[in-house]
């Protein structure tokens, strides 16, 4: 009999494909659709796109409390259709004002389907096959991005923007509402099962997220370590959700609308590719090393979209930086399994994804602005691959051998 574990994994995927291609990946293709009908500046646009991530990441750390109040079933039900509603205001905004009204419902509902929620789906569920679990229930937020960014552009070509979000909404809700009510109600303590499906109770320390409350104050937030690794990430998690949310309207000017949307569904794709081999590769390499050639890899992808114009060049960036995303979202746990303690392991993750939410939102509002100060899309891709070569240095700098932190 298939462990009930694996069900809601499958459904965290279904989850993560939706969610994505409406909260994380739609944006990119709306930015061109928005600028392209309204003619508004791209900065106003991106800006609102910022406020979208901005609320998500305010709300996030809520998440747990609401899904122990609520339950994880209703909660994701409720932001599934937050974010439909959220980005249907986007479809419908006759003015600039109503985009940002908008964006704090998408944003909401982006908190309660993004990452964050699928982690708490899984987690309670598996203890030593944990890593596998969430990888292939993130992987479905890499097929959002190769089925939604060109789905997106065809139906919206066909239909409209409106009435686009308005049937892709729909047949998303009739797939998910279902599953989500189905796999996501029931618990391993309500079917009696443990983690990794041993038969028995749950144990019942573990939070929503599967991890074990703090027992002692986070010493290690002042600790070269944590300071490294924080920074590096948000740096280069800025860098990335800025590229995502501006490559199609970058790549529009050069080639045809369908092959720009395109390339979300390439980047996606390499971004799995790279999740594997990282896997496949890492064994007992340097993690840190690691890490800064994956920043290097991606700046210097980045820096082909910024300066390239041949379809060869541009599709060479696009791998390079595709690579780069699957890994930048494994490594900081991986690297944080290697320099702290198993106790301190699950707070350190918790606090270097808060920052980087919280640095991340304003990638795209940034990035907007550079755009209309220089008149094209060299100067904010430069930049952004200045920030991942910074990140490069920055993450090496806190390699220091291992040392239980007080």
């Amino acid at each position: 009999m298939v462990f009930f574990g694996w069900k809601v994994v499958a459904t965290a995927s279904v989850v993560a494909t939706c969610s994505f291609g409406f909260g994380y990946f739609g944006p990119a293709v709306f930015l061109s659709v928005l600028h392209t009908q309204h003619r508004w500046p791209v900065s106003l646009i991106s800006a609102a796109i910022s406020l979208h991530f901005l609320v998500s990441a305010l709300l996030v750390p809520r998440l747990p409390d609401a899904h122990e109040r609520l339950g994880i079933a209703p909660v994701t039900l409720a932001g599934i259709i937050a974010l439909q509603l959220g980005v249907l205001g986007w479809s419908l905004a006759a003015a600039p004002w109503q985009l940002f009204v908008a964006s704090l419902l998408s944003g909401a509902g982006w908190a309660a389907a993004g990452s964050a929620a699928i982690i708490a789906m899984v987690s309670p569920w598996f203890d030593r096959r944990r890593a596998l679990a969430l990888g292939l229930a993130l992987n479905g937020a890499s097929i959002g991005g190769i089925v939604f960014a060109p789905l997106w552009v065809l139906v919206i070509a066909a239909a409209g923007f409106a009435d686009a979000v308005a049937i892709l909404g729909a047949v998303t809700l009739v797939a998910l509402a279902p599953l989500i009510w189905r796999h996501l109600r029931p618990t391993p303590q309500s079917l009696q099962l443990a983690p990794d499906g041993a038969v028995g109770s749950a144990p019942p320390h573990r939070d929503a997220f599967g991890h074990v409350p703090p027992m002692r104050a986070a010493s290690f937030v002042r600790s070269r370590p944590f300071i490294t690794l924080a920074a590096a990430s948000a740096l280069g998690m800025f860098a990335q959700v800025g590229i995502t949310a501006h490559i199609v309207m970058r790549l529009v000017p050069l080639i045809d609308t369908q092959y720009a949307a395109g390339s979300i569904s390439l980047t996606t794709a390499c971004a799995m590719i790279g999740r594997i081999l990282l896997g496949l590769l890492l064994g007992r390499a340097d993690r840190r090393l690691v890490a800064a050639l994956n920043f290097v890899t991606q700046a210097c992808g980045v820096s082909l979209l910024a300066l390239g114009s041949t379809p060869f060049v541009l599709v060479l960036g696009c791998v390079l930086f595709g690579l780069g995303i699957g890994s930048l979202l494994l490594l900081p746990p991986l690297i944080a399994q290697s320099d702290f303690p198993p106790a301190d392991v699950p707070r350190v993750v918790a606090l270097v994804t808060a920052v980087n939410q919280a640095v991340f939102a304003f990638a795209p509002a940034f990035l907007g602005v550079l755009r209309e100060f220089a008149g094209d899309y060299a100067l904010p891709f430069l930049v952004a691959a200045g920030l991942q070569l910074l990140a490069s240095l920055i993450v090496v700098l806190g390699r220091t051998p291992m040392r239980r932190l007080r």
